[in-house]
């Protein structure tokens, strides 16, 4: 068995466009407190959904209800095309997490310490099946891990234990993956490479995943698509281009990237704050305020100025780019992001400008 055999549900995806995972009206209460409420979420086969939110909004909840280890208070879940849960009705259902077709990665990994590799790999796999070593193997082999199948837990780094954790969920061939915050536990510079190495596992395979993480670049960088959660219940789905350019609600844009937001009065597609007259990607009336986002914010240095209206308070310097906090002349400040090689220090004075158009949400109080 290779690789291929993990590939299926990529073929399967592009013959059947059904989805994988289909959530309507969920929700559950602990202790009479709604923790997910009237949750729906579609996901494709072949898909992977990133499931972004702040610590308590709820998400862990919603994934350990897809895998069963939760009950639904109300709502269904359809999995592969079989409903694994419905409390919508008198005739209620639930299947236990072993009959879902789950495969679940922990943010722990919950690897087990006194078994090697491959056994962790293979406690998934039913015990009498035939295909049982080469089902491992090709597991093992998808993640780049052939030739540590005999190593134990203790002599592998976080991020091979990540990947361990990874083939355990393939092994069985899930119509799902779930990951709980799979890179929260590696450290910054590892966590980058190993999301690169996990997406592209699940890519190779097929595999339809749900991520959950509250970390904005983590959901934007690996996701085909977002949900982002709030107080239980999703509030906008989409691209993490959809999310970051067209944020539905001023909270969502606060949230996914850096954003800032300045009074304005607008009239059509155009409005006028104390950066100047900035365009209006939506037409607006009245009183808004409109989202920049740092990057949005292009500086021209004094010499080359007409008419510099701030001066460059702070610097952070990132390498690939800086932000720069401007004092603007009317009293406010605003960020810029630019190159590494603008040249521009704290206590020059530069001109701002606007590249691109701006977002306008309902004046804040």
């Amino acid at each position: 068995m290779t690789l291929t055999a993990f590939s299926a549900g990529a073929e399967r995806s592009r013959d059947n466009p059904a989805l994988a995972l289909e959530i309507a009206g969920l929700g559950k209460c602990f202790a009479a407190m709604p923790v997910v409420h009237d949750l729906a979420i579609q996901v494709r086969t072949g898909e992977l959904m990133a499931l972004l939110g702040p610590s308590g909004c709820g998400k862990t909840t919603t994934l350990r209800l897809i895998a069963g280890f939760e009950e639904p208070d109300t709502g269904t879940i359809r999995i592969g095309g079989r409903t694994v849960a419905d409390a919508a009705g008198q005739s209620r259902k639930v299947e236990p997490p072993e009959r879902r077709r789950v495969g679940m990665v922990f943010q722990d990994y919950a690897l087990f310490p006194h078994l090697s590799v491959a056994r962790n790999v293979a406690f998934g796999l039913p015990r009498g099946e035939r295909d049982r070593d080469a089902r491992v193997a090709a597991a093992l082999a998808a993640v780049g891990l052939s030739g540590m199948a005999q190593r134990m837990p203790d002599q592998l780094s976080g991020g091979q234990q990540q990947r361990v954790a990874l083939a355990r969920a393939l092994a069985p061939n899930p119509d799902l993956i779930l990951l709980d915050e799979p890179f929260s536990n590696l450290d910054a510079e590892l966590r980058v490479s190993v999301r690169e190495e996990v997406r592209e596992i699940l890519r190779a395979a097929g595999a339809t995943a749900v991520l959950v993480t509250h970390d904005q670049e983590e959901a934007l960088s690996l996701a085909d698509r977002v949900a982002v959660m709030f107080d239980g219940e999703i509030v906008q789905t989409g691209s993490p281009e959809e999310l970051y350019h067209r944020p539905a609600t001023r909270e969502v844009g606060a949230f996914v990237g850096d954003a800032q937001f300045l009074p304005a009065e607008a009239s059509g597609r155009r409005a006028s704050c104390e950066l100047g007259d900035v365009p209006l990607a939506v037409p607006a009336t009245g009183a808004v305020d409109i989202m920049l986002r740092p990057e949005q914010i292009r500086l021209i240095p004094a010499t080359e100025a007409s008419e510099p209206n701030a001066t460059v308070q702070s610097r952070l310097f990132f390498g690939h780019d800086q932000v720069l906090t401007l004092a603007l002349d009317s009293g406010g400040t605003v960020r810029a992001r630019v190159g590494a090689y603008g040249g521009i220090r704290p206590g020059d004075r530069v001109q701002t400008a606007i590249r691109g158009a701006a977002l306008a949400f309902p004046r804040a109080g």
